[in-house]
């Protein structure tokens, strides 16, 4: 099993004569052999560059292609599980488990994990109201985090690994392009309008200093613990801005009162009906409540709870539609079943007392069980004894406790710990499926010879950013363009601070106090220069513009997207060259 290759890159001086080094999958060096340039000239995308007798050997005896985290193994599966001829067959199995992966991150995000941070967040005091001054506050930080879960998700995956870091890169970069032209553009071109200045103006000066801290940390190849901590405090930075700016903002008007900025808008009034979250399918507004309340069996509570549709909405929504929800319907009946729901919009705060008592069991049971991939959750104790056992022994009895303490009627006192119980297992969730997403997209791109940030700047960007891109273009039509624009800059920020600042920051231990950051490509130069250059057009054209954005403003940011889209697929097959 031991592979030896002599005479590798024999630097002088570079190992001291001795026995071989071994690398992992058993790989030898012979004395004076350099270890980071036997690694390199095994690079997993060689790959395709073998005979398809071989590949199935190469994936397994390769370090570099061995993906870290994950329950599933996708470059074994499509090289040894796969025959050679069925490749196309397992790309587009792949392909569809992608975009089943968008699903699940784009559900936990909307229906379970932002509830909760918004339930945490009144637990807290943090108002939601525009009159509050705590508004702001609770809009850059609950809501922030919300809508960019998925990608600060995705970054903290992809930096966990050097092999990945280049998709976490693309896929910051790649979001900021897009969300910068296209859906800014779009939101232009379907309803023009009067910007913000202010807050456009402080929201686009903030994401350049972020985006040129970022170029810096690529242009020198590695971040420290005092830049990471930077970026983290840049946000701190932006938060107490956008707290003081709206406070000296009421004071100036005197009356107390401001107009709905890019962190708390207010909601339309003629928008679609609210999807009913799965967690109280059996409410179906006041017109089908009860005059007189009724005491429900526990079972009756349990399966209206478990259901994931509202039969009503079903029948008279288009076929498209039911498509869709039929692809939704299993992710969210899972997700019923491991997550809690706390609404504080609700009398009973979506109380059910069955559903949350086997909360109590399958929320740590899942935390376990995902956590480093199980790693945690199989690990015996005393070789003995498995974890999720005892996890197991604990919840069931503390759930059973729960359920004869309580009643169905009223939500005990104690029932905001269910948020937060609610907020772990979601965001445990998101972090399952952000691993499989970083994994499979990896695994696409050996399979294409692809580099990790090209695919970062298109599918993991475009990706995380259809949900954003779809809500702010219903705004937008629906006649709240200004507030729509305001989240493109907004949002962002979030994502590109607090990704790569806490993403490096969980890999850095106390003996290396550092991540390198190399880029595996020189489209990450065309990315870094694409976002500055639309960043500064848009601070640039926008006042000129007295901030009246019209249809012209709208197809030259689209515009330029398909530019920086060309040339990147060209310097990505290597029609342009850069030294």
């Amino acid at each position: 099993g031991l592979l030896s290759l002599p005479g590798v890159l024999s630097l002088p001086g570079a190992l001291p004569a001795g026995p071989p080094l071994l690398l992992d999958a058993g790989h030898t060096v012979p004395p004076g052999g350099d270890a980071l340039s036997h690694a390199r000239s095994l690079d997993c995308w060689e790959v395709r560059e073998h005979n398809s007798s071989e590949w199935c050997h190469f994936i397994r005896s390769n370090p570099d292609c061995r993906l870290d985290g994950g329950f599933l193994n996708y470059l074994d599966g499509v090289f040894c599980v796969f025959p050679p001829r069925l490749l196309p067959l397992a790309v587009t199995l792949y392909a569809l488990w992608l975009l089943y992966l968008f699903i699940i991150l784009g559900v936990t995000a909307e229906k379970f994990f932002c509830p909760n941070l918004s339930a945490i967040s009144t637990n807290l005091k943090l108002s939601h109201n525009n009159f509050s001054l705590t508004s702001p506050l609770h809009g850059v930080t609950f809501l922030a985090f919300g809508n960019g879960a998925p990608d600060v998700f995705s970054a903290v995956v992809a930096f966990s690994d050097p092999r990945t870091a280049g998709l976490a890169i693309g896929a910051i970069f790649g979001a900021g392009v897009f969300v910068t032209t296209v859906v800014a553009g779009g939101i232009a071109l379907v309803k023009p309008f009067t910007a913000a200045s202010r807050p456009f103006l402080r929201d686009v000066i903030f994401y350049m200093v972020a985006v040129f801290l970022t170029f810096m940390v690529l242009y020198l190849g590695r971040i420290r613990l005092g830049e990471a901590l930077g970026y983290l405090g840049l946000y701190v930075f932006y938060v107490l801005t956008v707290v003081l700016c709206t406070w000296i903002h009421r004071r100036q008007r005197g009356d107390g009162l401001a107009p709905p900025g890019a962190w708390q808008p207010e909601m339309p009034t003629a928008v679609e009906e609210p999807e009913p979250s799965g967690t109280n399918s059996g409410d179906y507004g006041e017109e089908y409540r009860p005059l007189l309340p009724s005491r429900e069996s526990s079972l009756r509570i349990l399966t209206s709870a478990l259901s994931p549709l509202d039969y009503r909405k079903w029948r008279r929504k288009p076929w498209y539609w039911r498509l869709f929800k039929a692809f939704r319907v299993p992710v969210e009946l899972v997700l019923l079943l491991t997550v809690p729901v706390v609404d504080p919009d609700k009398d009973d705060l979506n109380w059910k007392r069955p559903l949350n008592c086997l909360h109590i069991l399958t929320s740590p049971l899942l935390c376990v069980l995902t956590l480093k991939s199980g790693a945690y959750g199989l690990y015996q104790i005393q070789g003995i004894f498995p974890v999720w056992a005892l996890v197991t022994l604990v919840a069931s009895a503390l759930a059973l406790i729960i359920f004869i303490t309580t009643s169905n009627e009223e939500p005990p006192k104690y029932h905001c710990v269910f948020a937060f119980l609610g907020f772990l297992a979601s965001a445990m969730w998101i972090n399952a499926a952000a691993t499989e997403l970083v994994n499979i997209l990896r695994t696409l791109g050996i399979i294409f010879q692809l580099s990790n940030t090209v695919l970062g700047l298109t599918l993991l960007a475009w990706g995380n950013s259809i949900g954003d891109t779809f809500s702010d273009l219903t705004m937008a039509r629906q006649g709240y363009p200004r507030m729509a624009f305001s989240a493109c800059f907004g949002g962002i920020i979030f994502n590109i601070l607090v990704g790569v600042g806490l993403g490096c920051l969980l890999q850095m231990t106390s003996s290396q106090p550092l991540v390198k950051l190399e880029p595996d490509s020189p489209l990450v130069w065309v990315l870094a220069g694409a976002l500055g250059l639309s960043l500064v057009f848009s601070l640039v054209t926008v006042p000129a513009q007295c901030f009246q954005l019209g249809q012209p403003y709208g197809v030259c940011l689209i515009a330029s997207y398909l530019l920086f889209l060309c040339v990147a697929l060209l310097t990505e097959f290597r029609v342009i060259h850069f030294s």
